[in-house]
């Protein structure tokens, strides 16, 4: 057993957190979470806070859920490991199953990984590959949106369009072309939403016929982008632009790596336009919260050229240690069988309806400029002047600063700079629910004094 006050110095010792700013870091008291309660994370000295986004937008039935922790357990007695190159295994097996039985029709194949960035990169990797073996070299680009996000890696952002995240890693990436997304609180055209007449997808559809031979495939993040702050597209967006991409011969990649598994209010968001991809990449809910994994999902049409004579050299190179491995795929597994037998999908619409209801009343903070909310994804964006929409200087540190006043009330939220970001459990109780937007409000209003 180690002190709080051990693991705290050991902490800003050895450990280099992610999206952090560890000089400012070093200044503030480490949560150091020790462990998990239903929608709850306790501390090592046993406060309690709701898990207000998921822990990173991954968790679905709470932590301890049983019928997880007893599926992996009995996996470990199992099978903890075996490499999926030229092998496979039982829950890899069952679990490529269920996932092409769930997703949407079309889709066929499954091809593993361990998170989300790379997931991305596979399908990425994979339209280029396929049409370099069809015999159309000059396919080497990408169309993406402003705004999005797609992971971490070299080529996710490369299709990346937040400049905060991968500005200064521009000389390293691939170029693509990308396209303005629907930010309509703050329009890049300068237009209003109830008159634009969607002249963002005019936009996207002019790209498209001065690039199309040069092509790959057009990512996007449907319905909602979230880490550019929960941006909503409206009704609309998303088909539109995959007729787009259609009509051209365009492959369409759908990274629903935040959207799958029920985050929007269906199982994996493309279903409300019912839109069917190329690729679907999907990871963080697949597993509940409770390992990492990932899955680019994709067609026969796709796996097909991928298929010759052992000297063409078709083979997609590609592959992680870790991939297909049978503790992830085992909960995943489970995971997925809980969201049926549970029925946890036809259960969030009264929580959903509760949500919007609840966070209608943000609109009473003056400094609450948006309130975007498509299923159980919430951003809510804090601006200095309302009137104007003018942000908050980026040093007054606003967002954290709500985070950090929530954290005292027994809540756990994490901002996207000054949107602060609400995205609980999907399996969530409605009490806990309202202490949830209860505390957000409560803590914004502290923050920015009304």
């Amino acid at each position: 057993m180690y002190s709080s006050e051990q693991l705290t110095e050991w902490d800003k010792k050895y450990i280099w957190h992610p999206f952090t700013q560890m000089e400012d870091y070093m200044d503030i008291q480490p949560l150091v979470i020790e462990r998990g309660e239903g929608f709850y994370l306790i501390d090592t000295d046993g406060r309690k806070y709701i898990d207000g986004v998921s822990s990173l937008w991954v968790l679905v039935h709470g932590h301890g859920k049983k019928e997880l922790v007893e599926v992996i357990e009995q996996q470990s007695k199992q099978l903890c490991h075996s490499t999926l190159l030229g092998l496979t295994n039982v829950p890899a097996v069952v679990l490529a199953k269920k996932l092409i039985d769930i997703a949407p029709e079309g889709l066929s194949k499954v091809f593993y990984s361990d998170n989300g960035s790379t997931s991305v990169e596979i399908a990425l990797k994979m339209a280029y590959q396929y049409w370099q073996q069809k015999g159309d070299k000059k396919k080497k680009r990408f169309i993406s949106f402003a705004n999005g996000y797609h992971g971490d890696t070299i080529g996710s952002v490369s299709v990346g369009g937040i400049d905060l995240f991968h500005k200064v890693y521009r000389p390293l990436l691939f170029r693509n072309y990308k396209s303005p997304s629907p930010y309509c609180y703050r329009c890049p055209l300068k237009l209003q939403k109830e008159t634009c007449g969607l002249a963002c997808v005019e936009r996207f559809e002019k790209i498209v016929k001065r690039h199309k031979d040069e092509v790959c495939a057009v990512i996007i993040e449907p319905i909602v982008q979230g880490a550019a702050g929960m941006i909503v597209q409206p009704d609309g967006f998303l088909s539109a632009v995959r007729g787009i991409a259609n009509e051209n011969g365009l492959l369409f990649i759908a990274d629903e790596v935040a959207t799958g598994f029920g985050r929007t209010g269906n199982m994996f968001a493309c279903e409300k336009e019912n839109v069917i991809p190329d690729f679907l990449c999907v990871a963080k809910s697949i597993t509940g919260g409770y390992l990492p994994l990932a899955a680019t999902l994709t067609t026969d049409e796709i796996f097909g050229g991928f298929l010759g004579r052992f000297e063409d050299f078709k083979t997609f190179f590609h592959g992680h240690t870790y991939t297909g491995n049978p503790l992830a795929c085992s909960v995943a597994v489970k995971n997925i069988e809980l969201y049926e037998e549970e029925q946890l999908i036809e259960k969030l619409k009264g929580k959903i309806a509760l949500l919007q209801k609840e966070l209608q009343g943000f609109y009473q903070l003056m400094h609450v400029g948006d309130v975007r909310q498509r299923g159980f994804m919430i951003g809510i964006e804090l601006v200095k002047n309302r009137k104007t929409k003018r942000p908050y200087p980026h040093k007054e540190k606003i967002g954290q600063k709500v985070t950090w006043e929530a954290r005292k009330r027994g809540v756990v939220i994490r901002p996207l700079g000054d949107v602060i970001v609400l995205m609980p459990p999907l399996a969530i109780d409605e009490i806990t629910l309202k202490e949830l937007v209860k505390v957000t409000y409560e803590s914004i209003k502290t923050v920015t004094g009304m």
